[in-house]
């Protein structure tokens, strides 16, 4: 109990936030009771931005987790089960990409895309997603393909099956859990993602930098950026709830015999 109240009282502070007047949010002193208003969510539907905000990181988180797998799969499913001369250095390298910091990437992504034309594009936005996120794509489904039986695939071969089918008819099914947990947290890393959508992007804005707007030069709007967030945040926790059971048994997929 201890630990949940601890991992969800941020979100019982953004909520509580979202319901504040601006000097209620303000106060020195914390105030857990307070007349709460719905005002701060009237303005930010009535303005209408936020589900263009919405609609645009829909867009580009989909697309990177589609990307993201049809590349990741294959990639750590050939890492786990064939031995090849520089196996070991390839998944490394693979590895590495996630060890960058997002900084240093930035600045060549930037100078591609003004170059050729890939700036404030969904294209260009989920090409950069689909960058960051490949590693963790292969490398946790190169940890399920690992702890899968070889000897599902070698029945396959002895009925005539190739390697493709093999994978495709055999591997793909049993791995389903550990696809579906690699979906989401795909989804979640493109759709928290910041820094990128920040740079590359202008016209094109997702949640994250749609909430950055809120953040003035004299004065954070804190009762509108709360309520955006509560209302940005909804979607997301209604998709981990419906899909909790898969990727609960994606992640524990091989820890049990």
């Amino acid at each position: 109990w201890a630990f949940a109240i601890w991992c969800l009282f941020p979100i019982y502070w953004l909520a509580s936030m979202s319901l504040k007047r601006q000097v209620d949010a303000m106060a020195r002193t914390p105030r857990f009771l307070f007349q709460p208003i719905w005002d701060n969510y009237l303005a930010v539907i009535s303005a209408g931005d936020i589900w263009g905000y919405f609609g645009s990181s829909l867009i580009v988180a989909l697309a990177t987790t589609a990307a993201a797998l049809a590349l990741g799969i294959p990639t750590a499913y050939v890492l786990a089960r064939y031995r090849f001369r520089g196996n070991a250095d390839y998944g490394f390298w693979i590895l590495s990409t996630r060890m960058t910091p997002p900084v240093a990437m930035l600045i060549p992504f930037f100078v591609l895309y003004v170059r050729t034309g890939l700036m404030d594009t969904y294209p260009g936005l989920v090409i950069a997603h689909v960058a960051i996120n490949l590693s963790i794509v292969v490398w946790l489904m190169k940890g399920f393909f690992e702890d899968l039986p070889s000897e599902l695939e070698e029945a396959a071969f002895m009925d005539g099956a190739t390697y493709f089918q093999a994978f495709r008819q055999i591997c793909l099914p049993v791995a389903l859990p550990g696809i579906a947990a690699v979906a989401i947290l795909s989804f979640l890393f493109s759709w928290n993602e910041f820094l990128f959508s920040l740079v590359l992007t202008n016209e094109i804005r997702t949640v994250p930098v749609g909430l950055y707007s809120f953040v003035g030069y004299q004065q954070v709007r804190w009762g509108e950026l709360s309520a955006s967030a509560v209302l940005m945040l909804v979607p997301v926790l209604a998709f981990v709830f419906i899909f909790q059971k898969q990727l609960v048994r994606g992640l524990t997929m091989g820890a049990t015999k």
